[in-house]
């Protein structure tokens, strides 16, 4: 009889276990549905993505390189596409705060906590987590040339663990837009850092681009984000106006750069959007947040379907995704007509 008992026992216990197990598992699952909501802010925080069918959850680590309006859309473009396509995932969102030491610390802790694959936004980022990994698949964004920054060995056949997208921008017809606004300038200040090399690339085609306008370009680089005021302000009386391209620290200190060039009457051509919401004068530039998603589409072949990311070119957002930005206020308090821009 006691030995009966003891087995009625087991068995009750046994399917207590099972029940717990099953309760805390459909709590799990719940969490993971009301979590989808992108990103969160940078720095480590961690979003999840919707279950799916086969239940499998991917590990995705995420490094960006600065904080600025154009990083920042990339980002959210990223997750928005893994969430349209229901891909069941865990992110861990990191930020580098502009530091290369810190990518290199960061790209190794995602390297280390065995992510299925990790997303590197700006070419210092993604040139950070390349090196510290040949295995896990690596995605780029904002990249101006991956295989000019030494990342992949070609833009059409990757040829190793790195692929992505591209942010080359139309600097030709940005050039142009220029002149079409600046009749009369006769010198461009080209504006980047010199460490970034996705920027030097670019500052050479706005060379050419310039000298085909019939116009002289002069370069103006900065080493770090505290030049910006003292370089912007050697400009004055030099240039007829600025050329800044898609280049991150610039981006990141758009404001600096504004506020000491609309004082001072220089217009300020832009490489995207968001150097424009900061006081730039205009630009004809891409979307980062469909570029982000364009990247994020590529994450879902990759870790959905299987695709060999080797053998997976480096995409770009067609012309029609670009788009024609101008600032009022700046044009107001330059006194330059933007109407026939429109």
């Amino acid at each position: 009889m006691k030995k009966t008992k003891k087995v009625l026992s087991l068995i009750l216990a046994g399917a207590m276990m099972m029940s717990l197990a099953a309760c805390g598992a459909k709590t799990q699952e719940s969490k993971g549905t009301e979590a989808a909501t992108g990103q969160e802010s940078a720095g480590g925080a961690e979003t999840t993505g919707e279950k799916t069918a086969d239940g499998k959850q991917f590990k995705i680590g995420v490094l960006q390189l600065v904080q600025h309006t154009a990083l920042d859309a990339a980002n959210k473009g990223f997750i928005k596409a893994l969430d349209d396509a229901g891909l069941n995932y865990t992110v861990d969102q990191q930020n580098a705060a502009g530091d290369q030491s810190t990518c290199q610390t960061i790209a190794s802790k995602l390297v280390n906590d065995g992510n299925d694959l990790i997303l590197s936004i700006a070419t210092p980022a993604a040139q950070a987590v390349a090196g510290a990994t040949s295995d896990i698949p690596v995605l780029v964004t904002a990249v101006t040339d991956p295989a000019a920054s030494d990342l992949v060995e070609s833009n059409e056949v990757p040829g190793g663990n790195v692929s992505g997208t591209s942010d080359l921008t139309p600097v030709k017809e940005q050039i142009a837009l220029l002149k079409k606004i600046l009749p009369e300038a006769k010198t461009v200040g080209i504006l980047y850092a010199s460490a970034e090399s996705n920027s030097e690339i670019q500052a050479k085609m706005a060379r050419e681009a310039i000298e085909a306008e019939g116009m002289t370009a002069v370069d103006y680089t900065v080493s770090s984000s505290n030049e910006i005021q003292t370089v912007v302000t050697s400009m004055v009386g030099k240039v007829d106006a600025i050329y800044a391209p898609t280049d991150n620290t610039i981006a990141a200190g758009m404001t600096t750069v504004a506020m000491i060039a609309n004082e001072n009457g220089l217009p300020t051509i832009c490489g995207e959007e968001g150097m424009v919401k900061a006081g730039g004068l205009a630009t004809y530039g891409i979307d980062y947040f469909e570029l982000g998603y364009l990247t994020g589409q590529q994450a879902v072949r990759v870790l959905k379907d299987g695709e060999d990311i080797s053998k997976m070119a480096i995409e770009y957002l067609p012309a029609e995704k670009c788009k024609l930005s101008v600032n009022e206020e700046t044009a107001k308090a330059l006194g330059i007509d933007v109407s026939n821009l429109k």
